[in-house]
């Protein structure tokens, strides 16, 4: 970025976000498909010019059949939450949609006529194959050296540092290409757990057999889910969300332990649709973290329409170190 002003920002810092702002007289570009209210305070706000782009694409269509119609949205330009779950929760076949090549290549040709660089930060390529495309996409003569497309198997919460990291490094005077290579090179130090409330959208999905999720209904079994690179795999179980809450917490410990971090680390509570339950963990885990102002974040619609309503999920990233 070419910043026209010296801002010495703490991207992390999210209570501090408010008056910050009204301070920024920057400005720069997101075009995400996450529901960050933050960040979206910033797009409102803040007035500059520079010559590199971050762009977070998770723009995906969610298609929704009624009766023997399909009929396509887009989060945020005409699928509120509020219908999002409406349909989901009404028994209507909901499924995501990847960004064609067309859109993705008109938003880069118009970016790049007023811009020198562009890095996409798409979900993991485990998760989708949206990341390979813009990867394909960005080999091509016309993009190459231009466009930076960051696999860094995230998602969520996680993917969102990796935008604030590239912002602050931007801020600081760092190349695309070096963004780029930090953000791949520190892709592995973020640990994310999800449980869910019912395991119907998990079987529509094909993520769990009819017969197990049956078992594990009649059961009354919790499953916890993780992400550590690449794609959604099973950590374990519980028979109640409460140990479910504690083991996410423990484990997210561990792995913070684990691989050395220190104190040196964010920590996040991320929903889906059930904001009183989600408040409720989100004090638990602040409680786990007492020295963490804790994160707060819906999950993205292309997410929640995959686990369904009620999900809560505790995620861990090491802090930016650039």
């Amino acid at each position: 970025i070419n910043n026209r002003y010296n801002l010495n920002l703490d991207m992390y810092s999210y209570k501090r976000y408010s008056n910050i702002f009204n301070e920024m007289q920057s400005h720069s570009m997101i075009d995400s498909a996450e529901r960050y209210e933050e960040l979206e305070e910033i797009l409102k706000t803040i007035k500059i010019e520079f010559l590199l782009v971050i762009y977070l694409f998770n723009k995906f269509k969610v298609i929704v059949k009624d009766y023997v119609n399909y009929k396509e949205f887009e989060e945020d330009i005409n699928l509120t939450q509020e219908h999002f779950y409406e349909k989901l929760m009404s028994g209507a076949e909901v499924f995501t949609s990847q960004p064609t090549i067309g859109i993705i290549a008109k938003k880069w040709d118009e970016i790049l006529k007023t811009h020198d660089a562009i890095i996409h930060i798409p979900m993991s390529s485990g998760l989708s194959g949206s990341c390979q495309t813009a990867m394909m996409m960005a080999d091509e003569d016309q993009y190459k050296g231009k466009v930076f497309v960051v696999d860094s198997q995230r998602i969520s919460a996680t993917q969102k540092a990796d935008v604030l990291d590239a912002i602050a490094m931007a801020d600081k005077g760092y190349s695309a290409k070096e963004i780029y290579d930090y953000l791949m090179n520190n892709k592995m130090n973020a640990t994310i757990y999800i449980t869910v409330d019912t395991l119907e959208y998990l079987k529509k999905g094909g993520r769990l057999s009819p017969a197990a999720a049956t078992l594990a209904g009649l059961l009354k079994i919790k499953p916890i889910l993780t992400i550590q690179g690449e794609k959604l795999d099973k950590y374990g179980t519980s028979r109640t969300m409460k140990k479910a809450r504690k083991m996410m917490i423990d484990q997210v410990k561990q792995d913070i332990s684990d691989r050395g971090w220190g104190d040196d680390y964010e920590v996040a509570c991320v929903y889906s649709y059930d904001k009183e339950a989600a408040l409720d963990y989100l004090e638990q885990v602040k409680e786990a973290f007492p020295d963490k102002e804790v994160i707060f974040d819906r999950l993205s619609l292309s997410v929640a329409c995959h686990i369904g309503p009620g999900s809560l999920a505790v995620a861990a990233y090491k802090k930016g170190s650039y």
